[in-house]
C-alpha cells in the first residue's frame, strides 16, 4: 500500500472509526446493490408549457396510474381515476370534493388506506432510509407506522385502526392525504432527465424551471432555446435581443416580466417613438397568449417586436463580423440588404422586401446601432443583470446542465452530433465529435463563472452561436430563416438539417456516434429531442434499430398540429425501456374536474431477460467502489495497519 492509499484510508476511518461501523456500511451497500434499478424519466422540448409538464411530472407519465390499476384491479375505472387525481392534485381535488359534500369519515378511511397501499408499492424499490428522508418530519413517524400495517398485523389491528381514526378525529386527514400524495409522486420519479428547450413558445418557462430546480434528482442537457437565456444572464446583447424577440413573437412576455421581473417599458417607449405609424404587420404576435404580464395590445406589441428584431439583426451582424472563426457569414442577411432599393439577393435570386420601413438603419453601415438603440440595450442589460430569479435559473442550468450527458450507458443530448454528408464528424475550432461538444461546454461554463469581462463577452457570443449555428450540437441546421419569415412572403427555401438527422437513423452511424463517446454496450442508445416526431405521418420515435430514440413529440401546443401527439416520455426502469405517448392536455381545471389523464400509448422497446438492479447502473458502480474501499479499511483494522476506535 502506497502513502496515497494509506492517507485515503486514514481519512475514510474518520467516517467509519470502528470495525462495526465499516461492516455495517458494507452490509447496507451490498443490500442496496440488489434493489431494483430506480426509474429514470426522460422529457424534452417543454417550451414553457408548464401545466402539461406539471401534469406529466405529477402523474409520473402514467406510472402512478399503472400502480393503481395493478394494486386495485377490482376497483371500477371511475374509482381508480379518482384516486389518481387525488394523488396528482390533492389540494385541488379535495377542495372540489368538499364543495360537493363528498368528504366524510368513510371517504377519509378508504382514501388513507388506498394511499398507504400505493405508497408501499412505489416505495418497495427504495430503502427505508431513502423513503424516510423524502418525508416531511411532521408526518414521518405516523406514515412509517401505517406503512407497516398488513405486513405483521397480528395483535395490531386495533392499533392501526386507531391511528387512522386519530388522524381523522384531529382534523388532519386532508394534510396526510396531501403529504402521502407528494411522497408517491416523488418516489415514482427517481431521476428526471430534461433533454433541452425548457424555454420558448409556451407562457411559463420560469415556472417549469422553479419545479426542476426544486426536484430531488434532475439534470438538463441544454437546448437551442435555453442557451440564449444563459447568454442573456451574462449580459450578451445579441442573446438579450433574441429572447425578447421570441417572447414578442409568441406573446409570452410573462416569462420576462412576471417571471423574471424584467421591465420592457423602455422598449415600449422606444418602439412607439421610432415606429409610430408602422403597422408592422409581419411582426404581429402568434396566437399564444401569456398567462400574466403587461397587456400592450397587438399594435404596440408588433412595434416592440419589430424594434427588437431590427436590433437583433444588427447585433448578430456585428458578432458575425467579429468572429470569423464562426464561419457564419451565411447567417448575416442584414448586410446583404440593399436598404436604398428595398431588395436582397439570396442564393442568386433577388427579392423585394415586403417591409422597407427602417428608421434606425444607416444604409451604409446597417449593423451600427443608433445612440438611442445603444442606450436601450444598456438599460435592458441592467434589467437582465438585476433579475435574481433569472440568475438563479441560469445557475441551475449550469450546475445541473451540460451539452450532453452519459448516464447508464445511454448518450443524452438535445440536437445532434454535427456530421458531414459522408458521415464524418464535422469540424469547428479544429475539433469534432465529443471533443467539439466538450469545447462548447467548457467555454460556456468558464465564461459564466469567470470575472473577466472579455471571458463573459466571448462566452455570451458562443451562446448566441449555439442557438443558431450550422455546427451547433443543440441546433444543427444549415440556415435559419427568421429574416425571410419577417420580410419575404414569397421566399422559397427551407432550413436544411445537418446530415446527422438522416444518418443517425441508420444503425451503422448510430453505433459510430455511440462509439465516439466510448459507449459500446449493445444496449446503449442515443436519446435526444429537438426534432418533433410526426406521428400523424407515420413517423416513429424509435429509430436506427432501437439505437436512437427521439422524444420530442410536441408537449408544446405550437407543434401538436405537426406531430399529431402531445409529447413523449421515455421511462427506463428495472424492467427495461418503454416510451409513453401523451394526448393533448387541456387544463389542470379539467383534469381535476373530470379525473382526466393524458396517456395515449405505451411501447416497450425490448423486454429484458434479467431484471435490472442498482448494481447494473452508474450509481451501482459508485456504490461498489465505496464498498471495495470499505473492505480495504476493514482489512487495515484487522491487520493492525490502522487502529479502530471501538
Amino acid at each position: 500500500m502506497d502513502n496515497t492509499e494509506f492517507d485515503y484510508l486514514q481519512l475514510l476511518s474518520k467516517s467509519y472509526p470502528s470495525i462495526q461501523s465499516a461492516a455495517t456500511e458494507i452490509i447496507n451497500l451490498k443490500a442496496i446493490l440488489n434493489l431494483p434499478k430506480p426509474t429514470e424519466h426522460f422529457l424534452s422540448d417543454i417550451h414553457g408549457e408548464y401545466e402539461a409538464f406539471n401534469h406529466i411530472l405529477r402523474s409520473a407519465s402514467g406510472v402512478i396510474k399503472d400502480k393503481i390499476d395493478e394494486t386495485f384491479p377490482n376497483y371500477s375505472l371511475a374509482a381508480r381515476n379518482l384516486l389518481g387525481t387525488i394523488i396528482y392534485y390533492p389540494t385541488e381535488k379535495l377542495h372540489l370534493l368538499k364543495s360537493q359534500g363528498a368528504l366524510n369519515e368513510t371517504f377519509y378511511k378508504k382514501t388513507l388506506s388506498d394511499l398507504i397501499d400505493i405508497l408501499k408499492v412505489v416505495a418497495s424499490k427504495s430503502t427505508r432510509s431513502k423513503v424516510r428522508k423524502a418525508m416531511s418530519p411532521d408526518f414521518a413517524y405516523v406514515i412509517e407506522e401505517l406503512m407497516q400495517s398488513h405486513d405483521f398485523v397480528l395483535n395490531k389491528e386495533a392499533y392501526y385502526a386507531q391511528i387512522t381514526q386519530a388522524i381523522i378525529d384531529t382534523g388532519r386527514a386532508e394534510a396526510f392525504i396531501h403529504e402521502m400524495s407528494k411522497l408517491i409522486q416523488r418516489l415514482s420519479v427517481d431521476h428526471l432527465h430534461i433533454l433541452g428547450d425548457i424555454f420558448d413558445r409556451g407562457p411559463a418557462a420560469y415556472k417549469v424551471l422553479d419545479v426542476l430546480a426544486a426536484h430531488h434528482h434532475c439534470d438538463v442537457t441544454w437546448g437551442n432555446h435555453d442557451i440564449p437565456y444563459i447568454g442573456a444572464a451574462m449580459g450578451n446583447w445579441a442573446c438579450i435581443s433574441s429572447v425578447i424577440a421570441m417572447s414578442c413573437r409568441y406573446n409570452t412576455l410573462a416569462t420576462l416580466e412576471e417571471g423574471y421581473g424584467i421591465s420592457l417599458r423602455p422598449l415600449v417607449t422606444f418602439a412607439i417613438k421610432n415606429y409610430a405609424n408602422d403597422k408592422a404587420t409581419a411582426f404581429l404576435p402568434r396566437p399564444f397568449i401569456a398567462e400574466k404580464g403587461e397587456d400592450y395590445g397587438t399594435s404596440v406589441l408588433s412595434k416592440m417586436h419589430k424594434a427588437i428584431a431590427v436590433l437583433a439583426f444588427k447585433l448578430e451582424s456585428q458578432l458575425i463580423m467579429k468572429h470569423h472563426e464562426y464561419q457564419a457569414d451565411y447567417l448575416d442577411k442584414w448586410r446583404k440588404v440593399d436598404f436604398i432599393n428595398g431588395t436582397i439577393t439570396l442564393h442568386d435570386k433577388t427579392y423585394h422586401l415586403d417591409d422597407t420601413h427602417f428608421p434606425t438603419v444607416d444604409p451604409v453601415h446597417p449593423e451600427k446601432l443608433t445612440k438611442e438603440e445603444t442606450e436601450l440595450m444598456e438599460t435592458l442589460e441592467v434589467e437582465f443583470a438585476h433579475s435574481v430569479r433569472l440568475r438563479t435559473h441560469a445557475d441551475f442550468l449550469l450546475s445541473h446542465g451540460s451539452m450532453y450527458l452519459i448516464c447508464n450507458d445511454n448518450l443524452l443530448f438535445h440536437g445532434c452530433i454535427p456530421m458531414d454528408e459522408k458521415g464524418h464528424f464535422a469540424s469547428m475550432f479544429s475539433r469534432s465529435g465529443q471533443e467539439l461538444l466538450d469545447y462548447f461546454d467548457k467555454e460556456v461554463r468558464n465564461g459564466y463563472y469567470m470575472n473577466a469581462e472579455q471571458d463573459r463577452k466571448d462566452a455570451g457570443d458562443i451562446c448566441w452561436y449555439l442557438s443558431c449555428g450550422r455546427y451547433s450540437p443543440i441546433y444543427g441546421k444549415e440556415d435559419i430563416l427568421t429574416f425571410e419569415r419577417y420580410f419575404i412572403k414569397d421566399f422559397e427555401g427551407e432550413e436544411r438539417l445537418n446530415a446527422y438527422y438522416d444518418l443517425s437513423n441508420d444503425v451503422v452511424y448510430a453505433k459510430k456516434i455511440l462509439e465516439e463517446f466510448n459507449l459500446t454496450n449493445e444496449d446503449s442508445k442515443i436519446i435526444n429531442g429537438h426534432m418533433p416526431v410526426k406521428l400523424k405521418d407515420g413517423e416513429s420515435p424509435v429509430k436506427a434499430d432501437k439505437k436512437r430514440i427521439v422524444i420530442d413529440g410536441g408537449i408544446c401546443k405550437a407543434y401538436q398540429k405537426v406531430t399529431g401527439i402531445a409529447g413523449y416520455t421515455l421511462i427506463y426502469n428495472s424492467h427495461g425501456m418503454k416510451i409513453i405517448g401523451h394526448q393533448m392536455f387541456t387544463s389542470k381545471a379539467e383534469a381535476v374536474k373530470d379525473n382526466a389523464d393524458i396517456i395515449h400509448s405505451k411501447e416497450y422497446l425490448h423486454p429484458i431477460t434479467k431484471r435490472l438492479a442498482v448494481s447494473d447502473t452508474d450509481q451501482g458502480a459508485k456504490i461498489q467502489k465505496n464498498m471495495d474501499d470499505l473492505w480495504l479499511l476493514l482489512r487495515a483494522y484487522r491487520t493492525g495497519l490502522l487502529t479502530p476506535k471501538e
